[in-house]
């Protein structure tokens, strides 16, 4: 089987990476194919405290960014008309001319722009890196980690899916919201697992991914964790939406006392294994329709 399986949720908190860790132990062990575990919530990767795979390599992700040499630099002001994000400081008066590295998506519009040889180059900015970790001889997790004060993380997200072979069953853990990483995380994805709960901010969230996911035209469903716990109005949102839900589980204590101590819930609860089971059935099952 060679699907990419995304798992998101529009807050923190909800269980997401919870059940991306269990969906892919159970994949694994249970129906022994190939996985890959793509973290992707890069600003605060943390699947690898659950898998404790065994480091196989490291790489760096960087961008290029501009460098402007002032005594060349006509100061027209054009690279900064041309740049999109604002990563360019420009006061014609005095004249002044900087690049905020930190603003700098590393797109090269500043240095198609200047018509002027050589006023500006490009030097390397080192963003984060990936990480790849065997788990086992048919599953690995591929880590990417942005690097401390860095505020552009599409670039590290895209080198962390890269990484992934192209053969096998693909699980990408996303980051929470509904922001540019998570949509660069589930775009070309064959189905989204959109985990919530039963709590009023669990469902405004939830309507904003489901119509997020909407525009991009993927399949989902949705899994409800800490069921029991708040309203009915998750399950009256998703019956109207006539959205599947692939899965409940309960508010249960042993279930947090388990994920805190960083083992795998269905390793130790078999009725949460049994119900995982039944959840990568019905994503299959719906992708191959």
């Amino acid at each position: 089987m060679n699907y990419k399986i995304a798992v998101a949720s529009g807050k923190g908190g909800t269980g997401k990476t919870t059940v991306a860790v269990n969906l892919f132990y159970t994949v694994r062990d249970i129906f022994k194919e190939k996985i890959q575990l793509i973290d992707c919530d890069v600003e605060e990767p943390n699947v690898n405290i659950f898998t404790k795979g065994t480091l196989c390599q490291e790489k760096s992700v960087s961008i290029k960014i501009p460098v402007i040499n002032k005594e060349t630099c006509k100061y027209c002001g054009t690279c900064a008309d041309y740049c999109a994000y604002n990563a360019l400081l420009f006061v014609k008066t005095i004249p002044h001319i900087a690049v905020l590295e930190d603003l700098c998506h590393g797109c090269g519009a500043c240095l198609y722009a200047c018509n002027v040889n050589n006023v500006i180059t490009e030097k390397e900015k080192v963003l984060g890196k990936i990480s790849e970790f065997q788990v086992n001889d048919i599953s690995k997790l591929i880590e990417g980690r942005i690097d401390v004060g860095v505020a552009i993380v599409l670039p590290v997200i895209k080198a962390a899916k890269n990484e992934a072979d192209k053969n096998g069953i693909v699980i990408y853990d996303a980051p929470p919201g509904t922001s540019c990483p998570v949509l660069e995380t589930i775009y070309d994805s064959d189905y989204v697992v959109l985990v919530t709960e039963p709590t009023p901010f669990g469902v405004n969230d939830l309507r904003i991914m489901v119509e997020t996911v909407k525009k991009i035209g993927t399949k989902m469903g949705v899994v409800i964790n800490r069921a029991g716990l708040g309203s009915n109005e998750v399950y009256e949102y998703l019956a109207k939406e006539k959205i599947e839900i692939l899965m409940e589980i309960p508010y249960d204590k042993q279930i947090a006392e388990i994920y805190s101590k960083g083992d795998i819930i269905i390793n130790k609860l078999p009725w949460v294994k049994d119900k995982h089971i039944e959840l990568f059935n019905k994503i299959i099952s719906c992708v191959e329709q």
